[in-house]
Protein backbone atom coordinates (compact mmCIF):
# COMPACT_ATOMS: atom_id res chain seq x y z
CA UNK A 1 0.00 0.00 0.00
CA UNK A 2 1.28 3.46 -0.89
CA UNK A 3 2.37 5.78 1.84
CA UNK A 4 3.84 9.26 1.78
CA UNK A 5 3.39 12.96 1.21
CA UNK A 6 1.31 12.42 -1.93
CA UNK A 7 -1.46 11.10 0.32
CA UNK A 8 -1.11 13.80 2.99
CA UNK A 9 -4.75 14.75 3.80
CA UNK A 10 -6.01 18.33 3.57
CA UNK A 11 -8.19 17.49 6.58
CA UNK A 12 -5.16 17.73 8.88
CA UNK A 13 -5.46 21.52 8.80
CA UNK A 14 -8.41 20.93 11.12
CA UNK A 15 -5.82 20.04 13.77
CA UNK A 16 -4.56 23.63 13.65
CA UNK A 17 -8.15 24.85 14.04
CA UNK A 18 -8.67 22.64 17.08
CA UNK A 19 -5.41 23.51 18.83
CA UNK A 20 -5.66 27.23 18.09
CA UNK A 21 -9.33 27.23 19.08
CA UNK A 22 -8.41 25.68 22.42
CA UNK A 23 -5.68 28.30 22.86
CA UNK A 24 -8.19 31.12 22.32
CA UNK A 25 -10.73 29.45 24.63
CA UNK A 26 -8.12 29.19 27.41
CA UNK A 27 -6.94 32.78 26.86
CA UNK A 28 -10.48 34.12 27.31
CA UNK A 29 -11.28 31.69 30.13
CA UNK A 30 -8.19 32.78 32.06
CA UNK A 31 -9.05 36.47 31.53
CA UNK A 32 -12.70 36.17 32.54
CA UNK A 33 -12.03 34.04 35.61
CA UNK A 34 -8.89 35.93 36.66
CA UNK A 35 -6.54 32.98 36.25
CA UNK A 36 -2.86 33.12 35.28
CA UNK A 37 -2.19 29.60 34.06
CA UNK A 38 -0.42 30.43 30.80
CA UNK A 39 -2.08 27.45 29.11
CA UNK A 40 -3.53 29.61 26.33
CA UNK A 41 -0.12 30.96 25.29
CA UNK A 42 1.50 27.52 25.46
CA UNK A 43 -1.21 26.10 23.19
CA UNK A 44 -0.75 29.01 20.79
CA UNK A 45 2.92 28.11 20.35
CA UNK A 46 1.95 24.48 19.70
CA UNK A 47 -0.66 25.63 17.16
CA UNK A 48 1.98 27.66 15.30
CA UNK A 49 4.32 24.64 15.21
CA UNK A 50 1.57 22.32 13.95
CA UNK A 51 0.54 24.88 11.31
CA UNK A 52 4.15 25.12 10.11
CA UNK A 53 4.52 21.32 9.94
CA UNK A 54 1.17 20.66 8.24
CA UNK A 55 1.61 23.64 5.91
CA UNK A 56 5.10 22.55 4.87
CA UNK A 57 3.93 18.99 4.23
CA UNK A 58 1.02 20.15 2.11
CA UNK A 59 3.21 22.57 0.13
CA UNK A 60 5.52 19.63 -0.57
CA UNK A 61 2.52 17.66 -1.78
CA UNK A 62 1.46 20.58 -3.98
CA UNK A 63 4.95 20.84 -5.49
CA UNK A 64 5.57 17.12 -6.03
CA UNK A 65 2.06 15.74 -6.53
CA UNK A 66 0.02 18.59 -7.97
CA UNK A 67 -2.50 16.22 -9.52
CA UNK A 68 -3.33 14.74 -6.10
CA UNK A 69 -4.03 18.24 -4.72
CA UNK A 70 -6.22 19.08 -7.73
CA UNK A 71 -8.16 15.84 -7.21
CA UNK A 72 -8.72 16.73 -3.54
CA UNK A 73 -9.89 20.21 -4.48
CA UNK A 74 -12.37 18.73 -6.96
CA UNK A 75 -13.68 16.14 -4.48
CA UNK A 76 -17.25 16.96 -3.29
CA UNK A 77 -16.39 16.30 0.39
CA UNK A 78 -12.64 16.97 0.68
CA UNK A 79 -12.83 20.36 -1.08
CA UNK A 80 -14.66 21.82 1.92
CA UNK A 81 -11.56 21.28 4.06
CA UNK A 82 -9.39 23.66 1.98
CA UNK A 83 -10.87 26.72 3.75
CA UNK A 84 -9.47 25.20 6.96
CA UNK A 85 -6.18 26.74 5.77
CA UNK A 86 -7.59 30.28 5.77
CA UNK A 87 -9.52 29.63 8.98
CA UNK A 88 -6.27 28.52 10.62
CA UNK A 89 -4.72 31.87 9.66
CA UNK A 90 -7.72 33.74 11.09
CA UNK A 91 -7.57 31.76 14.35
CA UNK A 92 -3.83 32.33 14.67
CA UNK A 93 -4.56 36.04 14.21
CA UNK A 94 -7.14 36.00 17.02
CA UNK A 95 -4.81 34.07 19.29
CA UNK A 96 -1.89 36.42 18.56
CA UNK A 97 -3.80 39.69 19.15
CA UNK A 98 -2.51 40.16 22.67
CA UNK A 99 1.03 39.12 21.78
CA UNK A 100 1.67 41.13 18.61
CA UNK A 101 -0.94 43.38 17.04
CA UNK A 102 1.15 43.71 13.88
CA UNK A 103 1.63 39.97 13.33
CA UNK A 104 -2.08 39.46 14.02
CA UNK A 105 -2.90 42.07 11.37
CA UNK A 106 -0.92 40.32 8.63
CA UNK A 107 -2.33 36.93 9.57
CA UNK A 108 -5.85 38.37 9.46
CA UNK A 109 -5.35 40.03 6.06
CA UNK A 110 -3.96 36.80 4.59
CA UNK A 111 -6.70 34.69 6.17
CA UNK A 112 -9.60 36.98 5.23
CA UNK A 113 -8.47 37.40 1.60
CA UNK A 114 -7.77 33.70 1.11
CA UNK A 115 -11.05 32.72 2.72
CA UNK A 116 -13.02 35.07 0.51
CA UNK A 117 -11.43 33.41 -2.54
CA UNK A 118 -12.22 29.93 -1.23
CA UNK A 119 -15.81 30.96 -0.50
CA UNK A 120 -16.37 32.34 -4.02
CA UNK A 121 -14.76 29.34 -5.73
CA UNK A 122 -16.52 26.66 -3.67
CA UNK A 123 -19.95 28.30 -3.73
CA UNK A 124 -19.79 28.94 -7.49
CA UNK A 125 -18.89 25.26 -7.88
CA UNK A 126 -21.97 24.27 -5.85
CA UNK A 127 -24.07 26.29 -8.28
CA UNK A 128 -22.39 25.21 -11.53
CA UNK A 129 -21.84 21.51 -10.87
CA UNK A 130 -24.34 18.73 -10.42
CA UNK A 131 -24.25 17.22 -6.93
CA UNK A 132 -26.21 14.40 -5.34
CA UNK A 133 -27.86 15.02 -1.97
CA UNK A 134 -25.55 12.31 -0.58
CA UNK A 135 -22.57 14.56 -1.35
CA UNK A 136 -23.75 17.13 1.21
CA UNK A 137 -22.38 16.80 4.72
CA UNK A 138 -21.65 19.08 7.70
CA UNK A 139 -18.11 19.75 6.39
CA UNK A 140 -19.81 22.05 3.88
CA UNK A 141 -20.23 24.47 6.79
CA UNK A 142 -16.46 25.08 6.92
CA UNK A 143 -16.42 27.84 4.25
CA UNK A 144 -19.41 29.42 6.04
CA UNK A 145 -17.84 29.36 9.50
CA UNK A 146 -14.80 31.19 8.19
CA UNK A 147 -16.88 34.15 7.03
CA UNK A 148 -18.55 34.42 10.43
CA UNK A 149 -15.11 34.18 12.06
CA UNK A 150 -13.55 37.07 10.08
CA UNK A 151 -15.01 39.87 12.29
CA UNK A 152 -13.69 38.39 15.57
CA UNK A 153 -10.21 39.81 14.92
CA UNK A 154 -11.20 41.96 11.94
CA UNK A 155 -12.86 44.70 14.00
CA UNK A 156 -9.34 45.58 15.16
CA UNK A 157 -8.02 46.08 11.62
CA UNK A 158 -10.79 47.02 9.19
CA UNK A 159 -13.99 49.05 8.89
CA UNK A 160 -16.97 47.59 10.76
CA UNK A 161 -19.10 47.62 7.59
CA UNK A 162 -16.70 45.14 5.98
CA UNK A 163 -17.09 42.94 9.04
CA UNK A 164 -20.86 43.03 8.69
CA UNK A 165 -20.41 41.98 5.05
CA UNK A 166 -18.54 38.80 6.01
CA UNK A 167 -20.87 38.12 8.94
CA UNK A 168 -23.98 38.50 6.77
CA UNK A 169 -22.68 36.14 4.09
CA UNK A 170 -21.74 33.54 6.68
CA UNK A 171 -25.01 33.79 8.59
CA UNK A 172 -27.20 33.59 5.47
CA UNK A 173 -25.47 30.56 3.98
CA UNK A 174 -25.37 28.85 7.38
CA UNK A 175 -29.19 28.88 7.38
CA UNK A 176 -29.37 27.71 3.75
CA UNK A 177 -26.85 24.89 4.23
CA UNK A 178 -28.35 23.84 7.54
CA UNK A 179 -31.67 23.25 5.78
CA UNK A 180 -30.03 21.16 3.05
CA UNK A 181 -27.87 19.10 5.40
CA UNK A 182 -30.62 18.53 7.97
CA UNK A 183 -32.86 17.27 5.16
CA UNK A 184 -30.07 14.94 4.00
CA UNK A 185 -29.53 13.59 7.54
CA UNK A 186 -33.23 12.94 8.20
CA UNK A 187 -34.51 11.64 4.87
CA UNK A 188 -31.49 9.90 3.34
CA UNK A 189 -28.94 7.28 4.31
CA UNK A 190 -26.95 7.97 7.49
CA UNK A 191 -23.58 9.64 7.17
CA UNK A 192 -20.73 7.15 6.58
CA UNK A 193 -18.64 6.46 9.72
CA UNK A 194 -15.76 8.59 8.39
CA UNK A 195 -18.03 11.66 8.28
CA UNK A 196 -19.96 11.08 11.50
CA UNK A 197 -17.63 13.35 13.56
CA UNK A 198 -18.45 16.24 11.20
CA UNK A 199 -21.88 16.44 12.87
CA UNK A 200 -20.11 18.46 15.57
CA UNK A 201 -19.57 21.20 12.98
CA UNK A 202 -23.26 22.03 13.54
CA UNK A 203 -22.13 23.69 16.80
CA UNK A 204 -19.61 26.01 15.18
CA UNK A 205 -21.69 28.55 13.18
CA UNK A 206 -23.92 29.75 16.06
CA UNK A 207 -21.05 29.62 18.58
CA UNK A 208 -18.67 31.58 16.35
CA UNK A 209 -21.59 33.80 15.35
CA UNK A 210 -22.15 34.72 19.01
CA UNK A 211 -18.47 35.65 19.45
CA UNK A 212 -18.42 37.72 16.26
CA UNK A 213 -21.76 39.43 16.86
CA UNK A 214 -20.93 40.48 20.42
CA UNK A 215 -17.49 41.68 19.28
CA UNK A 216 -19.10 43.92 16.64
CA UNK A 217 -21.97 45.22 18.79
CA UNK A 218 -20.33 45.21 22.23
CA UNK A 219 -23.45 43.80 23.84
CA UNK A 220 -25.39 40.58 24.37
CA UNK A 221 -28.81 41.31 22.93
CA UNK A 222 -31.63 39.05 21.75
CA UNK A 223 -29.89 37.99 18.53
CA UNK A 224 -26.75 37.10 20.46
CA UNK A 225 -28.80 35.02 22.88
CA UNK A 226 -30.42 33.08 20.04
CA UNK A 227 -26.99 32.23 18.64
CA UNK A 228 -25.61 31.28 22.06
CA UNK A 229 -28.46 29.01 23.06
CA UNK A 230 -28.58 27.32 19.65
CA UNK A 231 -24.89 26.44 20.07
CA UNK A 232 -25.48 25.10 23.58
CA UNK A 233 -28.49 23.10 22.41
CA UNK A 234 -26.46 21.47 19.61
CA UNK A 235 -23.78 20.49 22.14
CA UNK A 236 -26.40 18.84 24.38
CA UNK A 237 -28.02 17.14 21.37
CA UNK A 238 -24.74 15.68 20.12
CA UNK A 239 -23.66 14.49 23.56
CA UNK A 240 -27.04 12.77 23.93
CA UNK A 241 -25.99 10.81 20.80
CA UNK A 242 -22.65 9.77 22.33
CA UNK A 243 -23.22 6.11 21.44
CA UNK A 244 -23.14 7.07 17.74
CA UNK A 245 -19.56 8.28 18.14
CA UNK A 246 -18.07 5.97 20.77
CA UNK A 247 -17.55 2.94 18.54
CA UNK A 248 -16.07 4.76 15.54
CA UNK A 249 -12.63 3.84 14.26
CA UNK A 250 -10.15 6.69 14.18
CA UNK A 251 -10.22 8.94 11.14
CA UNK A 252 -8.61 12.33 10.59
CA UNK A 253 -12.20 13.60 10.63
CA UNK A 254 -12.11 13.15 14.44
CA UNK A 255 -10.58 16.64 14.46
CA UNK A 256 -14.09 17.85 13.59
CA UNK A 257 -14.95 17.26 17.27
CA UNK A 258 -12.42 19.85 18.41
CA UNK A 259 -12.92 23.34 17.00
CA UNK A 260 -16.73 23.38 17.45
CA UNK A 261 -16.31 22.48 21.13
CA UNK A 262 -13.67 25.21 21.48
CA UNK A 263 -16.13 27.68 19.93
CA UNK A 264 -18.89 26.58 22.33
CA UNK A 265 -16.47 27.00 25.27
CA UNK A 266 -15.52 30.49 24.10
CA UNK A 267 -19.16 31.48 23.59
CA UNK A 268 -20.25 30.37 27.07
CA UNK A 269 -17.21 32.06 28.63
CA UNK A 270 -18.05 35.35 26.90
CA UNK A 271 -21.71 34.95 27.87
CA UNK A 272 -20.69 34.58 31.51
CA UNK A 273 -18.59 37.74 31.16
CA UNK A 274 -21.62 39.65 29.84
CA UNK A 275 -24.22 38.33 32.26
CA UNK A 276 -22.35 37.17 35.37
CA UNK A 277 -24.80 34.27 35.59
CA UNK A 278 -23.29 31.39 37.59
CA UNK A 279 -24.84 28.61 35.43
CA UNK A 280 -23.05 30.00 32.38
CA UNK A 281 -19.81 30.12 34.35
CA UNK A 282 -20.21 26.48 35.39
CA UNK A 283 -21.11 25.50 31.84
CA UNK A 284 -18.00 27.25 30.50
CA UNK A 285 -15.90 25.38 33.05
CA UNK A 286 -17.44 22.03 32.13
CA UNK A 287 -17.01 22.75 28.43
CA UNK A 288 -13.33 23.67 28.73
CA UNK A 289 -12.58 20.51 30.72
CA UNK A 290 -14.49 18.29 28.29
CA UNK A 291 -12.96 20.03 25.26
CA UNK A 292 -9.45 19.61 26.66
CA UNK A 293 -10.08 15.89 27.19
CA UNK A 294 -11.49 15.47 23.69
CA UNK A 295 -8.50 17.21 22.10
CA UNK A 296 -6.05 15.20 24.21
CA UNK A 297 -7.69 11.97 23.01
CA UNK A 298 -7.69 13.09 19.36
CA UNK A 299 -4.01 14.16 19.58
CA UNK A 300 -3.00 10.77 21.01
CA UNK A 301 -5.03 8.92 18.37
CA UNK A 302 -3.50 11.04 15.60
CA UNK A 303 0.05 10.39 16.82
CA UNK A 304 -0.69 6.66 17.03
CA UNK A 305 -2.10 6.70 13.50
CA UNK A 306 1.08 8.35 12.20
CA UNK A 307 3.23 5.80 14.03
CA UNK A 308 1.22 2.98 12.47
CA UNK A 309 1.51 4.68 9.05
CA UNK A 310 -2.27 4.80 8.82
CA UNK A 311 -2.61 8.48 7.86
CA UNK A 312 -0.80 9.31 4.63
CA UNK A 313 -2.29 6.40 2.71
CA UNK A 314 -4.77 6.10 -0.18
CA UNK A 315 -8.46 6.32 0.77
Amino acid sequence: MGHGVQFFPIGLFASVMGLCGLSIAYQRFEQVFGLHLGIGMMLLVIAYVVFAVVGTAYLAKLAKHTKEVVNEFNHPAKASFFPAISISLLLLSIGTLEVSHEVARYLWIAGACLHFVFTIVIMSRWINRSYEIAHSNPAWFIPVVGNILVPVAGVEFAHKELMWFFFSVGLFFWVVLFTVIFYRIIFHNPLPPMLMPTLFILVAPPAVGFAAYTKMTGEMDGIARVLLYLAIFFVFLLFSMARNFMGLNFFISWWAYTFPMCAATLATTLAFKFTGLAPLGWLATIFIVVTTLIIAIVVVQTINAFRQKAVCVPD
